[in-house]
């Protein structure tokens, strides 16, 4: 059944073709908070060209007409196969909500007006929504998780017209998932792509940062998020050396701007450490920030942080009452925010804080010990919102149920938002009075 379905969709690849084109479309045009390249799906396209594969890309952030863009490789290149990565669904704002998937819905149509290709989908946004995005935006398939070993496999399956049920991790519309995904244990054997697919000519590279990834994975369960969904909960890592060859080899490309985008970049804190001392033995003249986990922090660590270059974390403790830190599984409580804020401050490195207003719990009283509590960490930056974005898989989703705020099918493809009820009128008035006069606070 699933063969004829590809038999459908799948022009005959003869002998002679091979091996297959491959055009893959970086489909985010936002630079929400930062403009940052598209290294996950370069490492895909990496990994493409590793099994002997011919690949174009673009990047529709720095392509400028994209309309342009797509079809002038479509007509010159005749893709086989196109791969379309979405990196966000929405911008997690409750308050006029930008629905980003209609972005990645705009490039299919564009795709297939020029080319008979099979469409796949893949990145962290679709990995979170891989049916229901996949229908909504119209692509023949996608893959959840990883798309470096599993792209691969759909490639070999499509060039043998084989059959699909075998491929870890892919969806097909109105069929679901295929082959149960798969996490690969060993990063250090992932192919990084070449500076020059992400930094083309002409590019201004000091706009924009590389994001770079040097774990997987997050056993942490906070109450609201969705990276386990994404890269699961077992924690893998590339090894400090392999990080600090690879960074090594982008900065004498010209990329200056690092951001690490490890959901919490000091922990391990033995493996933050040695990868520290190893980029300050390299002397990488690069400017980083990162993701910085408020718990048990070392001194030492920081100090090595600040020595490299990092200048700036987010600090996402998200709340600064104790009661709502444990309704949201935070490892921590304010007394190790406060400790880990002075001592970043002490080395020289920018804070943001964030906080997520009106989660389950939530009271007036919170909110103003929250307020309270964030005035006096005397912070360089603070992002505040009110609502949180309901993820599926997530404790968060599960209260929504039970309150009656979410039916128990809802996928939340398009943004549901956790708000208590009683807080919220009062709550919009309140922070925008707290954050009078305060230029370094946005809400």
């Amino acid at each position: 059944m699933v063969s004829h379905y590809l038999q459908r969709i799948v022009p005959r690849i003869e002998k002679e073709h091979l091996p297959m084109r491959v055009f893959f479309i970086s489909a985010n045009r936002e630079d929400i908070n930062m403009p940052t390249l598209p290294m996950g799906l370069g490492c895909v396209a990496a990994a493409t060209q590793k099994d002997g594969h011919e690949v174009r890309f673009v990047d529709l952030l720095t392509a400028g007409d994209i309309g342009a863009a797509i079809e002038g490789v479509i007509d010159e290149f005749a893709p086989q196969v196109i791969g379309v990565s979405i990196r966000n669904i929405d911008d997690q704002a409750m308050d006029s909500t930008q629905f980003m998937l209609d972005q990645a819905k705009e490039v299919v149509a564009l795709c297939r007006k020029r080319s008979p290709a099979p469409i796949v989908l893949g990145g962290a946004g679709y990995s979170i929504f891989p049916q229901s995005a996949l229908e909504y935006v119209g692509a023949d398939m996608g893959i959840q998780g990883e798309g470096e070993a599993a792209f691969g496999v759909l490639l070999k399956h499509i060039e043998q017209q084989a059959d699909l049920s075998k491929v870890p991790g892919l969806y097909l519309p109105g069929r679901g998932l295929q082959a149960k995904r798969t996490y690969i244990k060993d990063l250090d054997q992932l192919p990084f792509p070449e500076p020059s697919l992400l930094l083309p000519a002409g590019l201004q590279k000091e706009r924009y940062w590389l994001p770079f990834q040097t774990r997987r994975g997050c056993p942490l369960d906070c109450s609201y998020c969705s990276t386990a969904t994404i890269e699961g909960h077992l924690l893998r890592q590339r090894s400090p050396a392999a990080v600090v060859k690879e960074l090594t080899r982008w900065v004498a490309a010209g990329s200056k701007q690092v951001f690490f985008v490890d959901n919490t970049f000091n922990l391990p804190q033995s493996y933050a450490l040695e990868l520290c001392r190893r980029m300050a033995a390299a002397a990488l003249d690069i400017t980083w920030r990162c993701i910085f986990y408020p718990h048990r922090v070392s001194q030492d660590l920081v100090k090595t942080m600040a020595r490299t270059g990092c200048r700036e974390v987010s600090m996402g403790f998200e709340s600064g009452d104790n009661d709502i830190l444990q309704a949201m599984n935070k490892r921590f409580d304010t007394d190790d925010i406060r400790r880990a804020s002075k001592i970043l401050a002490d080395c020289g490195i920018r804070r943001t804080g964030f906080l997520m207003l009106g989660g389950p719990g939530e009271t007036r009283e919170s909110v103003a010990r929250s307020f309270d509590f964030v005035e006096s960490l005397d912070l360089d930056g603070l992002k505040i919102t009110r609502g949180i974005r309901i993820y599926p898989y997530t404790a968060l989703a599960k209260i929504a149920v039970e309150e009656g705020l979410l039916e128990a099918d809802d996928d939340l493809l398009f943004p549901k938002f956790y708000m208590v009820k009683e807080l919220n009128q009062w709550l919009e008035k309140y922070v925008r009075e707290r954050a009078k006069n305060r230029p370094n606070w946005f809400c």
